[in-house]
């Protein structure tokens, strides 16, 4: 049994809204009880605790598309001509990276920025991964990775047609097994989607073959749709349809698929998107930083799409892309009363609707019964703090790294900022060793 108690308890129930002095107990893997502090540690007198010490007590955050094999990229110089849009970002940088990766590294990749998303508090992880040299077994060695950090997964591997067709082959040879062992398995710590690249890397031929290739797993794709502009000219020249379009007449969409950005869609794409119930993952900071555009997330918003957020391996801070969410919009439409609502819904309440397509359990909540994804956050308000401007004071007076311990399925995965059986140096020293290597192979 665990206390984590005298703190400030965001629920995100909205029954229960903020407890004051509250604590909550868990048992194994779940919440049990959730009251004010006295009467829980008077209740469970021999249960370990926790001492919040009046800092926020909230769910743990989620993250609905990432991308773990970009860690080796951090300060890497680059020989690739100057890029001037996405598909030269690709090709130049990221289609080049993913072929130098070994399993070893693919498992470093993901051990780093899984230790960098505990710290800033993230408990749930959807990745998208690509070594097209290092196929099979590939997500497996993420998921090893996953189970050694305690960090809640969904992982997929990214087919395509632009290695040829065998390694396409392999990509779905790869999905279909980690699905099925996840699907045996049947644990909510670990669950598989079905990869695919984009639009204009993947034929009729590989489309069709992947939908085969999913009947019956009971998940969906994870797909990125419309990021560059590129990718619509090049579905509508060979199909003379938009991608949504093109997704949905395959039979593609469904409410366990993952459109991720969604940037160069028309309206009526939207409403295909919305028949089919499908998710939309937003991702700010990386469309900035790729200069592709922005999403039509108010306009999706208003029509009902289920929307998430997400880093897309920009960042392992979901901080950041709720702060970036908040500010793109208002700029882009150069109106600063937008975006309040819907983002802090995105994050917060969307992402654990997301998150619960997969799982059997509750998450993003922290109310009896809910699987126990908690963190503890350092910050004190200068100011009142209730239900009505909890968002706020989140938005203006926190980042990830105001995380001060971060639980996951029930086990303290980090306390007072320290992960706990993991040695962070070791992890570290290794990955820069293996990064040396494949920046010599890039």
């Amino acid at each position: 049994m665990l206390l984590i108690g005298n703190g400030r308890v965001i629920t995100r129930d909205s029954d229960r809204g903020i407890i004051e002095d509250g604590c909550i107990a868990v048992e194994e893997n779940k919440i049990v009880e959730i009251g004010v502090t006295k009467d829980i540690k008077n209740k469970y007198s021999e249960a370990k605790f926790i001492d919040a010490k009046g800092k926020l007590i909230m769910p743990g955050f989620i993250n609905t598309h990432m991308h773990y094999y970009s860690t080796f990229a951090r300060g890497m110089a680059s020989d690739s001509p100057k890029a001037t849009k996405l598909s030269e970002i690709l090709k130049g940088l990221w289609w080049r990276l993913d072929k130098t990766l070994t399993l070893e590294d693919v498992y470093y990749s993901a051990l780093v920025p899984m230790i960098d998303q505990v710290r800033n508090g993230v408990t749930t992880v959807f990745d998208h991964h690509a070594s097209p040299n290092a196929i099979t077994g590939s997500l497996f060695k993420i998921a090893d990775a996953a189970k050694e950090i305690g960090i809640r997964s969904n992982l997929c591997y990214e087919t395509s047609d632009r290695d040829g067709e065998k390694k396409c082959d392999e990509g779905i040879a790869e999905n279909v097994a980690f699905i099925k062992y996840c699907n045996n398995k049947n644990d909510d710590m670990i669950k598989g989607m079905f990869g695919l690249h984009a639009s204009m890397t993947i034929s009729d031929k590989t489309l069709y073959k992947c939908l085969d290739s999913i009947a019956n797993l009971n998940t969906g794709f994870h797909v990125h749709t419309g990021e560059g502009i590129e990718d619509a000219k090049d579905c509508m020249q060979k199909y003379g349809k938009g991608i949504v379009e093109r997704w949905y007449d395959a039979g593609a969409l469904c409410d366990k698929t993952i459109a991720v950005h969604c940037i160069h869609i028309k309206e009526k794409e939207m409403d295909l998107l919305k028949e089919k119930n499908t998710i939309v993952v937003h991702n700010p900071e990386s469309n900035m930083g790729n200069a592709v555009g922005v999403a039509h997330i108010l306009e999706m918003y208003k029509k009902g799409i289920l929307l998430g957020l997400g880093t897309d391996g920009y960042t392992s801070d979901m901080m950041e892309s709720y702060k970036v969410a908040n500010i793109i919009h208002k700029h882009v439409k150069g109106d600063s009363t937008v975006a309040w609502n819907e983002i802090p819904d995105m994050l917060f309440n969307n992402n654990r609707i997301i998150t619960e397509r997969f799982i059997n359990g509750k998450v993003g909540i922290l109310k009896e019964g809910a699987l126990a994804d908690v963190i503890v956050v350092d910050y004190n308000p200068p100011t009142p703090i209730n239900e009505n401007n909890i968002n706020s004071h989140l938005l203006f007076g926190i980042n990830g790294r105001s995380v001060d311990t971060t639980i996951i399925n029930g086990r303290v995965v980090m306390e007072n900022r320290k992960l706990v059986n993991i040695d962070e140096e070791k992890i570290m020293a290794r990955s820069r060793e293996l990064a040396s290597d494949v920046w010599k192979r890039f």
